[in-house]
Formats: structure tokens, sequence, C-alpha cells
């Protein structure tokens, strides 16, 4: 190879390279990406959607979301999905979803053996039990860590209800 093209080759290299870095790099998913991407939280991420926290719950956190799956908002008492979706039911059903919410990133490793009060967003405390699986309140975390770029999700069996 004679110096030309050596010279050409690595010109077109540091311009590959120079683009490149110019690409950002795709995002991790968030909570809500997350969420919005599993048919099973359709009904969590509508009520997200109708309780205007989407930009909450994409923004910085960390978070942990406790997040309830369709059958856990079917198990509910008929006609309160219903009832919380309406506009007039707002400020009732940010109580409830900022309920399933807690600061920081909490995985089920720092939560196994333990039992704990632990503050929500909503202002109230769940009572976690890690010693056998996890429960938060009355529910059972079906799937845990679930990583998102600004927390973490645990998937639970049942809606939790401030009181």
């Amino acid at each position: 190879m004679n110096r030309r093209t050596l010279f050409r080759l690595a010109g077109a290299v540091s311009v590959a390279t120079l683009i490149a870095a110019c690409v950002p790099a795709p995002k991790e998913p968030d909570i809500i990406d997350i969420a919005a991407s599993n048919p099973d939280f359709s009904t969590l991420v509508a009520a997200v959607k109708a309780a205007g926290l989407v930009e909450t719950l994409k923004g910085d956190g960390p978070f942990t979301v406790f997040a309830p799956t369709n059958a856990a908002f079917a198990a509910l008492p008929k006609g309160t999905v219903e009832n919380l979706l309406k506009p007039e039911n707002k400020d009732q059903l940010v109580k409830v979803l900022t309920y399933h919410v807690v600061p920081g990133a909490v995985t089920s490793d720092q939560l196994a053996g333990k039992r704990l009060n632990v503050a929500t967003v909503q202002g109230q405390t769940v009572h976690i039990d890690g010693r056998n699986g996890v429960k938060v309140n009355r529910s059972r975390v079906t799937t845990a860590d679930i990583a998102a770029s600004n927390g973490v999700i645990h998937v639970i069996d049942r809606v939790l209800l401030p009181k």
C-alpha cells in the first residue's frame, strides 16, 4: 500500500469515527416506555395518562414503581377503574397512582428478609415484607427488578389503595 492510499484510508476512518460520535446513542427505556410496551400494563398506562403523570414518570427519578397489571385493575369492584378515569376524579386517581411510587430505585435484593414501612410519593406509607418473596401491603410482587433508565418496576398482583 502506498502512502497516499494509507493517508486516504486513515482520513476515511477519522471521518467515520467523527460521524459516529455525533450520532446520539440509543436511550434506554424509561418507566413509561417499558409500561407502554407491555400489553399487561395498558390500564395502568391509561390511568397514568388520565392523571397527567406521564412527564413525571419520564423524569430523571429515580423511582420505584409497584405496577399493577390489567388483571389487578380488573379485580377491583365493578366500575372502580371507570370512575377513577373520569376527569372530575383526577385528584383521586393521582392519589392512587402516586401511592404506587416510592422515591429512589429499590431492588428486591434490598428488600429481601426485611419488613419495613416505606413512604410513597403520595405521602402515606406502604408496608413491605421481603421475608418470603416480596409483598407490598396485601399485594405480591410477581415480577421484580425490571430496570428502567429512571428507576425500577416491580409488577404486583393487586392495586394498592391509600387509606
